[in-house]
């Protein structure tokens, strides 16, 4: 089993304890805050079983009908999981606008309190591990998990503070206003998740640093060669695409320019984890001098 399984399953089981939790403080106290910090919850445990099913498919070999892979499954349930947050978040606000109109006083808050702030201490320690593994696996539907986590742990501090301050002052219209600005956040938050899966699923290019350490293997890389263009990268789950368009000069043996390509790919691949390299070689004619990236001499040249 790989690691980003063993941390899928984990965010599951760890999503089911912290929902238990938070249902529970809802039930101890009768808060609007608090319903609306455990329904976020049960978005936890259904965007933990996608990612799961998400990075299983992703795993799978490319097969004649995706001679491409099946990374983008993890684009896929990203775009869910930020679904499933809006969902929430519209839910959340409909009770605290009907706690808006009546307000209710709080049942043992400080004891629910404890309960909900045991559950955010595990989210806040699991958020870290799914964004320090999701980044390091290249992994977006771990990343948006813990994206997702930390919103969740921000948002349940931000409850608890209102209770606190609620159970306080006596002013229990507090509690539906914090339910409602909760609700804002995770509706923020859900946006961003789909608008940044929607630029994967769209083949939106690679970050400028990824971009220019392209540049700069091609350049140093490429020596034998006139020139390359036509540069074009994506990313799709953990795999970065890059092709181009080569250009040899006439008199260079297909030999020659298959072993310029090799050494091209390696390097590529040496530099951006799980590169899929594709290289196009042109005829000296086709070259484009003021568009294309300028290859060095061979080293000690």
């Amino acid at each position: 089993m790989t690691t980003t399984m063993k941390i899928a399953l984990g965010s599951l089981l760890i999503g089911g304890i912290v929902l238990g939790l938070k249902a529970l403080a809802w039930w101890m106290t009768g808060s609007v805050a608090l319903f609306s910090d455990a329904l976020e919850s049960t978005v936890n445990v259904a965007t933990a079983l996608a990612a799961l099913i998400a990075i299983r498919v992703a795993a799978k070999p490319a097969d004649d009908n995706h001679p491409y892979g099946h990374h983008k499954a993890e684009f896929i349930s990203a775009v869910l999981e930020g679904v499933l947050i809006v969902i929430a978040a519209l839910m959340i606000l409909r009770e605290a606008w009907g706690a808006l109109l009546a307000p209710r006083t709080i049942d043992a808050p400080l004891a629910g309190l404890v309960v909900n702030l045991v559950a955010t201490a595990l989210n806040g320690v699991w958020c870290r591990v799914l964004l320090t593994v999701g980044r390091r696996e290249r992994s977006p539907a771990l990343v948006a998990d813990g994206r997702h986590l930390l919103a969740d742990v921000l948002t349940s501090v931000g409850v608890a503070a209102g209770i606190l301050l609620a159970t306080v002052t006596g002013w229990w219209i507090l509690d539906p206003v914090m339910a409602a600005l909760v609700a804002v956040n995770v509706l923020w938050s859900g946006a961003r998740l789909i608008r940044s899966s929607l630029s994967g699923l769209m083949d939106e290019a690679v970050p400028e640093a990824t971009l220019a350490t392209v540049r700069a293997v091609i350049a140093a890389e490429a020596h034998g060669a006139v020139e390359a263009h036509d540069l074009r990268t994506r990313h799709a789950g953990r795999a970065t695409f890059i092709d181009f368009h080569l250009v040899v000069s006439g008199d260079t043996s297909v030999f020659e320019a298959h072993e310029i390509c090799d050494r091209l790919e390696r390097a590529l691949k040496a530099e951006i984890e799980d590169a899929r390299v594709a290289i196009h070689v042109e005829p000296e004619h086709k070259a484009k001098p003021e568009e294309g990236i300028v290859v060095g001499p061979a080293s000690g040249t």
